[in-house]
């Protein structure tokens, strides 16, 4: 006796679901330029790991023998997977399956919530999800008999909820995705869209159509130059989607697998010593002269590290992963080449990266040329103390070794928002760094109008104030009364801050686990 014919039935099912929506489909989709998802589940995850959940999920027919007519695989795929040989849950919807729609089944295997979401926090493994699906739809309403309570489903977004203080969770869109699915690509740690062929949008063209009666694109409404630029609503954009997959595997490899965990630590080829003679001339004499911030990061940071997050928003601030002695660290570094003043979305996005390095205990180095918070009438307009007194509120509960690198300008508000009051409050300085409540230019003319106003050659009595001022700011003066802990050669960061990663990484084992922080942010 033998059960054969039942396995060859598992094959030819398996068979039927892996042929995703047909011949058809899948050449319309590929003339889009888009992957199956099968396709990109292979092209994320390592060679030959991904082990489905589910295959044989869908509607099927049958004759009056009972024997298997046809069959529609259910629109989503997931599973568990490795990447650089650590698991990881993943799934997609199958949009050459009626555009991804919801399957409709009494237990999900993900997009809303389900199978992989459960398997991901269970396990305690990364999330990744390839969203590319249409969500709900009015038809919906004529299949049940009537409509569903907003957010009282079968699955909520508890669960999605939940992996944002466990897991990392990396959300890409690879379609277009409104209503939940854009809901619930938002629920995550990092996120990514490809260029030109993604869209997410609260709603889209023709319900705002509808509502304003205005006809808009698709891209406008919701591209990348919209969700990723502009808004932010995106960390990153992707050249294509291989692209997009290759950049879901680099920021998986900083994250630990759970909050449990220290980011994983690798082999490093570059000298924990090296000195950069190029840092000590990388400042500029002029204060108002820029210079490239990246540059400097990169020749601090193990070569080839650095994976910035967000770097087309908020461009007075740079964020980035990467590693100093094969350590993880986050950098947050101001950028001169937009003036270094913090404005709303700057802000925003320090607040934001700050608080996903401390869930995944990863070191913060500042490093610092920072003139304040952006003043006038539009930042007022954008909250600008709301927000940036946000990262403040953060910067004291932090539990994560804090490093900050004055290199420049530190000034104000924006200023105190870089150092480590909840920790060692530890800061060293380069010689051309300088600090106060506000920069001396304006400073003096507002702390000393009367005497400028009074003297005979206003112009050349604020020139003597400011002088006078410059001299008792040197930072050699702070540094005497150990204001500063440290003030060092340029060429020195980068030995000087492995030294202390590496001191730091013994006490930071000890205070893994989920991070809750305490208090309502401003």
């Amino acid at each position: 006796m033998t059960w054969q014919p039942e396995i060859d039935d598992i094959h030819r099912r398996r068979a039927l679901a892996e042929a995703c929506g047909g011949e058809d489909a899948v050449a319309k989709h590929h003339a889009a330029g888009k992957l199956t998802i099968r396709e990109r589940i292979a092209g994320v995850l390592d060679p030959s790991s991904f082990q489905e959940v589910g295959k044989l999920a869908g509607k099927a027919t049958y004759d009056d023998a009972g024997n298997l007519k046809t069959f529609v695989p259910s629109p989503y795929v997931c599973g568990l997977g490795k990447i650089d040989g650590r698991p990881v849950a993943i799934g997609g919807e199958d949009y050459t399956i009626k555009g991804g729609a919801g399957f409709g089944g009494a237990r999900r295997k993900g997009g809303q919530g389900g199978f992989v979401e459960d398997l991901a926090c269970q396990y305690r493994i990364p999330l990744v999800n390839l969203i590319d699906g249409v969500g709900g739809s009015v038809t919906s309403i004529s299949r049940r008999g009537h409509a569903t309570f907003p957010g009282s489903g079968q699955d909520g977004f508890e669960r999605s909820v939940e992996l944002m203080g466990i897991v990392p969770v990396v959300s890409a869109v690879m379609g277009t995705a409104a209503g939940g699915p854009s809901g619930r690509a938002i629920l995550a740690h990092w996120t990514v869209m490809v260029k030109n062929n993604s869209q997410i949008f609260a709603a889209g063209p023709p319900v705002v159509e509808r509502a304003f009666g205005t006809k808009v694109d698709k891209n406008d409404l919701g591209g990348t130059k919209m969700a990723v630029d502009t808004a932010g609503t995106i960390d990153n954009a992707a050249e294509n989607e291989e692209d997009c997959l290759r950049q879901i595997r680099r920021f998986l490899s900083y994250m630990p697998s759970n909050v449990w965990e220290l980011p994983p630590r690798i082999a490093c080829n570059d000298p924990v010593d090296r000195r950069e003679e190029a840092l000590a001339s990388v400042i500029p004499r002029s204060q108002r002269q820029p210079y490239d911030m990246r540059k400097l990061l990169a020749m601090v940071v193990d070569k080839d590290s650095a994976f910035e997050i967000q770097p087309t928003f908020g461009r007075a601030v740079i964020t980035c992963l990467a590693r100093m002695n094969g350590i993880v660290v986050g950098v947050i570094a101001n950028n001169p080449m937009f003036g270094g003043i913090v404005d709303a979305k700057a802000a925003r996005k320090q607040t934001h990266f700050t608080e996903l390095c401390d869930t995944f205990n990863i070191p913060i180095v500042f490093l610092v040329d920072v003139p304040g918070f952006k003043i006038g009438m539009d930042s007022e307009a954008e909250a600008i103390l709301r927000i940036g007194m946000q990262g403040r509120y953060l910067n004291m509960q932090l539990s994560v070794p804090v490093y900050t690198v004055v290199v420049r300008k530190c000034y104000g508000m924006a200023g105190g928002s870089t150092i480590d009051r909840a920790g060692l409050n530890f800061k060293i300085a380069w010689p051309s760094a300088e600090w106060g409540s506000l920069p001396l230019e304006g400073g003096v003319k507002a702390a000393f109008r009367r005497e400028i106003e009074a003297a005979p050659d206003p112009e050349k009595r604020e020139k003597e104030i400011e002088e006078e001022i410059r001299r008792m700011n040197s930072p050699f003066l702070t540094a005497e009364a150990f204001g500063v802990e440290d003030i060092i050669d340029p060429r020195e960061t980068r030995p000087y801050l492995c030294a202390f990663l590496e001191a730091a990484y013994v006490g930071m084992k000890t205070r893994t686990g989920p991070k809750y922080r305490t208090g309502v942010r401003p």
